[in-house]
């Protein structure tokens, strides 16, 4: 059955992203308070799209620097090609699969299912597909696409806590720098901030997520 496992109830978690600094970006600071209140906390850290051998090393040795402090963190980073993930849908499905067998979480972090990338769909499609019995919290990140949407479950984060997620999101990932449009510390600010005013959050900032079924 489907339920929603508490902080302190919480000993597996997995935590999956179609590219590189997706999950740092959507639900890093839920990630840092989860492993802050449960030291027990076993993770696994998965990337999709590695194929660009600079953004792969960003992604391994990010993931290494955010799960410090959680119980043998394990970090996958697969070769699938960006922008492609509709198109090679059978071989992310396996890969899925293979999670599925040796790994059970009590809870998943994944894309939103409505996201305007197609990676992203893509991904939370297939988290949908194979965890069928467990809890699964859908993330935001934002983009040109305009696609933010109205979250309904919130975690409420510490300053500190906010202040380390857009410290490590901008040292992690030099490779986007150039994207200066967007990567920016207060892009990754300002979801942080809103979702705080929206939840009522007595730290003020918060993570949004879309938790489309949970048992109680």
């Amino acid at each position: 059955m489907i339920r929603f496992a508490p902080a302190g109830g919480l000993r597996r978690l997995l935590v999956l992203g179609a590219h590189s600094d997706d999950g740092e970006i959507g639900c890093g600071g839920t990630v840092l308070r989860l492993i802050e209140e449960n030291k027990e906390l076993a993770v696994r850290w998965i990337v999709f799209g590695g194929v660009d051998p600079v953004r792969a090393r960003e992604a391994t040795e990010s993931a290494r620097s955010l799960l410090k402090g959680s119980k043998n963190p394990e970090i996958a980073v697969h070769g699938f090609r960006d922008s492609f993930f509709p198109y090679t849908g059978a071989e992310i499905k396996e890969t899925f699969e293979k999670l599925k067998k040796d790994f059970q979480p009590d809870l998943v972090l994944t894309h939103y299912h409505d996201d305007a990338h197609q990676d992203h769909r893509v991904v939370s499609s297939l988290t949908w597909n194979t965890f069928r019995d467990h809890c699964i919290l859908e993330y935001e990140v934002p983009k040109y696409d305009g696609d933010l949407w109205r979250p309904n479950l919130y975690v409420p984060l510490s300053e500190e806590t906010c202040r380390k997620k857009v410290r490590h999101v901008m040292e992690s990932f030099p490779s986007q720098a150039k994207r200066a449009a967007w990567f920016t510390e207060d892009t990754f600010w300002a979801p942080l901030r809103l979702r705080g005013v929206e939840s009522n959050s007595p730290t003020k900032f918060a993570e949004g997520f879309w938790a489309r079924k949970i048992v109680l």
